[in-house]
């Protein structure tokens, strides 16, 4: 029933619009985009003042909503009634009012655009929401995988005319994480300085963005899977001396991921770039890593190194140990691993 968030904006954006929108998830990025579009294509801006309302879930409910998506345009061709922070709109719990949004979407007035950006998970059987469904849209916007993301910053400098280094992807994804309008807001900073026919790469990231290229979580784990004592000391180093910037928990949780998959590859039967990538979940590009890191790392070695993680993200949280700074932790996390 879930229409995708990228076939809703390709329609906006060539001002095919439906009646009723009802944006939900646990990922805000989708829902804010599309809401932003729609406020941009709707209604001209000189018929803004009359015919676009804005409201929050938390200053009314769903009789106020009704209301104003019952009214008629002032003199112009369409409104827009866009609710935010729709989760907090009264009635949405009330049978009688989630009724009468279930008859309104199923006979919605032509010339209103409503639209709710509900910050929550849904249940898409309720009959409201296959109601919206029938004329209108119901677009789920749901956090993304680690595994998807760097496609994901790929396609999104694509559809802005720009090529992005494979490099510069993993630094991004590797130090951001899935904050899919924390990774938009870094990558337009680079966006807006490029020179025309530039693309993005590693040394761009980091004048632009503050990730150096040398001492981050990307380069940090393939030292690592290169066994290259040295260099993993001297990032480990940096991040224990800068503990704000490089905290232990999600650099655990990378590293916690690549030698996961770093497993996976010890037990794929297929060893071909196409199968370890299936098998992996991730872009070919990246496969040689885990190969390499395979060659580097024993199936029981590996087994080990996430036994050590685990301890170690329970030593962070105060469960195992005694007292023992997050650096002092990472080195020791750092000798376990490559000796």
């Amino acid at each position: 029933m879930a229409v995708a968030p990228d076939v809703i904006v390709k329609e906006i954006k060539s001002k095919q619009f439906r009646p009723v929108y009802f944006l939900y998830g646990d990922e805000p990025y989708y829902i804010e985009a599309i809401a932003e579009e729609l406020e941009k294509k709707v209604v001209p801006e000189p018929e803004k003042g009359f015919n676009q309302f804005v409201l929050y879930g938390k200053d009314t409910d769903l009789t106020g909503v009704l209301g104003y998506a019952r009214r008629y345009p002032f003199m112009a061709e369409r409104q827009l009634v866009l609710v935010k922070e729709a989760h907090k709109l009264g009635g949405m719990e009330q049978k009688e009012q989630l009724a009468r949004l279930e008859d309104y979407a199923l006979n919605p007035l032509s010339s209103t655009i409503l639209v709710f950006c509900y910050h929550a998970n849904a249940d898409e059987r309720k009959a409201f929401l296959k109601g919206i469904a029938t004329k209108g849209a119901v677009v789920q916007s749901k956090k993304m995988y680690d595994n998807k993301l760097p496609d994901w910053v790929s396609s999104y400098c694509h559809t802005h005319g720009v090529k992005i280094s494979p490099k510069a992807v993993q630094m991004l994804v590797s130090n951001i994480g899935n904050d899919l309008q924390r990774l938009v807001n870094e990558i337009q900073k680079v966006l807006v300085n490029l020179n025309v026919g530039e693309g993005i790469d590693a040394e761009l990231v980091e004048k632009y963005i503050g990730i150096s290229k040398e001492y981050n979580v990307f380069e940090f784990q393939k030292a690592l899977l290169q066994r290259d004592v040295i260099k993993a000391n001297q990032i480990a180093s940096h991040f224990a001396a800068n503990p704000k910037d490089n905290p232990l928990a999600p650099i655990l949780i990378i590293l916690y991921g690549f030698f996961s998959k770093v497993l996976i590859t010890h037990a794929t039967p297929d060893r071909t770039e196409k199968g370890l990538a299936t098998a992996l979940g991730v872009n070919p590009y990246f496969v040689k890593d885990y190969t390499l890191a395979a060659r580097n790392y024993p199936f029981g070695k590996v087994a080990h190194i996430i036994h050590y993680l685990r301890t170690s993200d329970s030593q962070l949280k105060g469960v195992e140990g005694g007292s023992i700074t997050e650096g002092e932790l990472l080195r020791e996390l750092v000798f376990k691993i490559v000796h």
